[in-house]
Formats: structure tokens, sequence, C-alpha cells
């Protein structure tokens, strides 16, 4: 049986990651353990890191924002003498399967985006304090900080050799970041790309690839001078103590894997999952003492929780069920309030990052390589943050007036003002916006029926769902979609939902993302890099690879 990838670990069990805070200030240490691979058949030699190690990184992130919001300023660091990260292990690059290399990277990806957005969502700071090598996705791990401080001697420095030395991309963020975000110039930055060793001292921040150079003899004393001066100066309220991420409540089976609020139903016969997430059972707490007080088992944090492990878990563990069916059930008017009180006191540092998590949970959604329908019944509670799924999928089907024998409450769909700014795509659009954007009046008109419990007929003549059915066309219309997306090609219709899904602007997060789709995916299927005489599988051999020079 294939090992199931588990996204969920905590601090007792890492492996990878050390972490000192200091009011403050959080300093985290990037120490692989050599032996702890996710996969046997390699040695995360020189801090180079696999899925695990980023696993354990993404939980880092997340708890800090969480279990520690007194943390204005997050030093990364390397514990390792003479280097800082060899990026991702060539041995685990060269022996996975395709599938799980375009993964590994897409999740690198949003954990780095996570922790690079974390400034401005959560008033926490990431500094990096780079000694020793610091090349590929070491230097992406670097490069998602956003402060980065490098120590001059004749060991230290910054690279993006993937190109030379593998034949693939920089995990596509690199190459982004290097342009976009640290804005170095088209050429040198096509220098820097195209050779093995780097670049070092000076020249590294005259070239805009990190922002300061100090000797040895200084450097661990600048550091701790720039993290204590950007703790000083921040603005994030100081919060006197956190909330602890409690364990979810997961089974796995063969057949599902259920959590407390979202159940997950495999259908591998007909390589489609149904992904049904279950509204409040209670009333929303009173004020956000009385949220505080139950912390993680509150439904707005546990339902974006479980949602986000059962998303990793079909992205990794079920690779072939191609469609992914969101279904909902329960009270909408819970989902409403329970969310109300969340954006009522969008100033309350815990409201704010259980909406800052929904927003990066969506997002996932988003990227998922899967086709997404949300299947809208009766008795179902998209509202809110649930309605979103309705707009992040690529068709949405609506039950129109009562079925025969069918008792439970009519299908509705209501909208909130969370919807109209809350939870942005990547794109920096609402998903009203992305899905009106030929008609941008009309997001205006919806904000009339912002509260109103919308049935189908309202849904449809607003262009909220796709197709609204009665009882005599439902199951036929519902079965011949589904009959229809699992006989197209998986690889069309890949390039086609993330064609489609992003609209208008580009922004840094929809380059690195359509990159990894269409090049980088590309790239790991071409035999110069992954043949039997590619780079990727010659590395370390004293061969170079062996290249068909035809350009496509």
């Amino acid at each position: 049986m294939t090992k199931v990838i588990d996204f969920q670990t905590d601090p007792s069990k890492y492996r990878h990651w050390k972490i000192e805070y200091d009011g403050p200030v959080a300093n985290l240490f990037m120490d692989v353990d050599e032996k702890g691979g996710l996969f046997e058949g390699y040695d995360l030699k020189l801090n180079s890191y696999d899925l695990g190690v980023d696993i354990e990184l993404a939980d880092v992130v997340q708890r800090m924002r969480f279990e520690h919001p007194e943390v204005k300023v997050v030093v990364m660091q390397s514990a390792k003498d003479k280097v800082f990260c060899a990026g991702a292990n060539i041995r685990m690059l060269g022996g996975a399967a395709h599938g799980h290399k375009v993964n590994f990277c897409k999740f690198t990806n949003e954990t780095r985006n996570s922790y690079e957005a974390a400034l401005a969502e959560s008033g926490q700071n990431y500094i990096c304090a780079i000694k020793g090598a610091c090349a590929g996705g070491g230097y992406e791990l670097a490069l998602a900080c956003n402060h980065l401080m490098l120590t001059d001697d004749s060991t230290s420095s910054v690279a993006l050799p993937e190109v030379p030395l593998l034949a693939v991309l920089p995990g596509t963020g690199g190459l982004t970041r290097v342009t976009d975000k640290r804005k170095v110039r088209r050429d040198l930055a096509d220098v820097f790309c195209s050779v093995e060793e780097g670049v070092r001292g000076k020249r590294a921040v005259e070239w805009g690839l990190v922002d300061e150079v100090f000797p040895n003899s200084k450097f661990d004393e600048a550091v701790v001078e720039r993290a204590r001066e950007m703790a000083a100066a921040s603005d994030k309220a100081d919060v006197e103590k956190g909330i602890d991420l409690t364990p979810l409540e997961r089974r796995i089976s063969e057949g599902a894997v259920t959590y407390s609020t979202v159940e997950v139903s495999l259908n591998r016969d007909e390589n489609r999952a149904r992904i049904t997430i279950d509204g409040p059972d209670a009333d929303a707490p009173a004020d956000m003492a009385a949220f505080t007080k139950v912390g993680a088992d509150a439904w707005m944090l546990r339902c974006a929780r479980e949602l986000d492990d059962a998303i990793l878990h079909l992205r990794n563990n079920e690779k072939e069920l191609g469609l992914i069916e969101f279904q909902t059930r329960g009270d909408p008017a819970r989902v409403v309030a329970h969310e109300a009180l969340l954006l009522d006191n969008s100033d309350h540092w815990l409201a704010n990052e259980v909406l800052q998590y929904w927003k990066r949970v969506l997002k996932r959604v988003d990227v998922t390589s899967r086709s997404l329908v949300a299947i809208v019944e009766h008795g179902s509670c998209f509202a809110g943050p649930l309605a979103e799924l309705l707009w992040a999928a690529d068709r949405s089907y609506m039950m129109l007036e009562e079925f025969d024998g069918d008792n439970r409450p009519l299908a509705t769909l209501t909208m909130t003002d969370g919807n109209f700014g809350t939870y942005p795509m990547g794109n920096d659009l609402t998903r009203l916006e992305a899905r009106f954007y030929g008609t941008p009046e009309q997001v205006q008109t919806l904000k009339d029926s912002i509260g109103e419990a919308l049935d189908a007929e309202g849904a449809d003549d607003l262009g909220l769902v796709t197709y609204a059915y009665d009882d005599i066309d439902w199951e036929d219309e519902v079965r011949l979609f589904m009959e229809e997306r699992a006989s197209f090609s998986p690889d069309a219709m890949t390039g086609m939902e993330a064609n489609l899904r992003f609209v208008g602007p580009e922004t840094m997060e929809t380059r690195i993302f359509g990159r990894l789709t269409a090049w980088q995916n590309w790239i790991f299927q071409r035999p110069n890099a992954v043949g039997e005489d590619g780079a990727l599988q010659r590395y370390g051999s004293g061969v170079r690879g062996k290249y068909n020079m035809e350009r496509v």
C-alpha cells in the first residue's frame, strides 16, 4: 500500500526545525535530520529538504500566528555550520514520481507565500540570516522572507543553480521573486541563474539579491540588533497569550476521510471525491472572549483546518480522483452568524487570524489541479465563507423548487459582507469580481442582496450558479456532467481550469503558480531533466546530463 502523506504534525514531533522564543522575537533554526526523510532512499544532507521538512515549516508558521501572537519578528537561520540550506534534496527529486515533484513544489510555494504574507496579515515579519551556502530551494526559503542578511566570507553565498546543474527551474517561486519582489535587473538575473557558484558579499547587495552584508565578526550581533529594531518599530498590537492548535479529529478508512465538520467520500471507480462540510451545530459564541475560550474548537477555525487538511490529503494521496464535488449541509443562518462575529471584530487578533486562514485555505482550493464542482442541494448551507466554494468551483448546480419526497429545507445561497473583500484570490480579486470580470457593475448590484437567502431562481438570475434544475432534470443533468468530466484528459483539464480560474491582473502569486502549472510541470516530464541520461538522474555522478538540443 502506498504511504499516506500526513500533513498534521506538532512541535513534539519536529525533526528538522527548532524554535527559541524571546519575547517579540522568535529564532527559527533549520536543523534538518539527515535520516529523517519522508521516504527511503536518500539522506537529507546539508540542510536539504523534502516534503516532510516543509510540512513541519508550514506547521511552524501556522502555530506562530495562533499560538504565539506575541511574536513580531521571526529570524530564520541555520543551526548547521557553513551551510544555510542546500535546497530541495536532489536524490528525492530524482527518484520521485512526476506528480509528487509537482505537488511538492506547489506546497513549498504555498508555505513560502504564508510566511511572506505574515507581516501584512499578522504583523509577523520574517528576517533571513544567511551563513554558509544558500542554494536553490534554500535561497527560495530566504527570498520569501522580507529582509535578507548575508555574512561576508568565502563559504557564504546565494545561488539558484537549478538550470545549469539540474535542467529544471528554481521551483518557479525563485525566479519570480528575484524579478518581481527583489526587482533584480533582468541581465543580472540571467547571470545569477546561470552560474553554479552563486553570488556572495557586497555584489549580492549591489545586485539586490540580499539587503545587507556584514563581516563574520559582526554578523550575529547585527542580526540581533536588526530583529530588535524591527520588533520595536512594529505596529502589531501586544497580545499576551495565544490559543493552542489542538490535534484534528480525523479517521482515514478505505473509502473515506472523516473529520468533525468535514467528510471526504472517495469514489475510486468513478475517479471522484465528495467533500461534505457540516455547518455549525450550535449558535455563534456571544463575543470574542467566548470565541477565544473555545479556541481551536470554534467552528470557523475547526472547519478551516479540517478543509485545509482534506484538500492536501486529496492532492497528495488520491491523485487519480480528478473531480472534487463540494456539498454542505446545515443551517445557513448559523454560518452567517459565526462569520459575522469575526467580521464585526476583525480588529481582534484572533478574529483576524481565522479570517486570514480562511483566505489561505480558499486560495489552496483555487490552485488545486482537480475539476471542482459545487452541488447545492436542499438542506445545504452555502453562506459566507462556504459560498466562496461556489465561485471557486468550475461549475455549480443548484436544486430548484421542492423535490418529491425531500423534506429538507429548500436550497438557498446567502452572500455576506465577507464575500466582497475578506477572501481575495491570488490575483487580488474577490471571487465575485473574477466571476463578473466582464460586468463589474454586477458586483455592485449583488451587494443589494447581502444577507438574503436566495433560492435557486434568484441565484440563477443573479448569475451566482451555473445551472438550476428541478426534480425532473436534476439527477440526469448532474450525472451526465460527472460522467463527461471523468472522460476528459486530466492533462487538458488541468490546463483549461488553470487558465479559466484566474482572470484579470497578474500578481507575483498568480505568476508563481501559473508558471509551476505550465513550465515546471512540462520540464519535469522532459528527458533532459528526468530521463535516464537527464541532469536530475546524473547529478552527483560526475557526468553531466545528455540533452536533446531541439528547442520547442
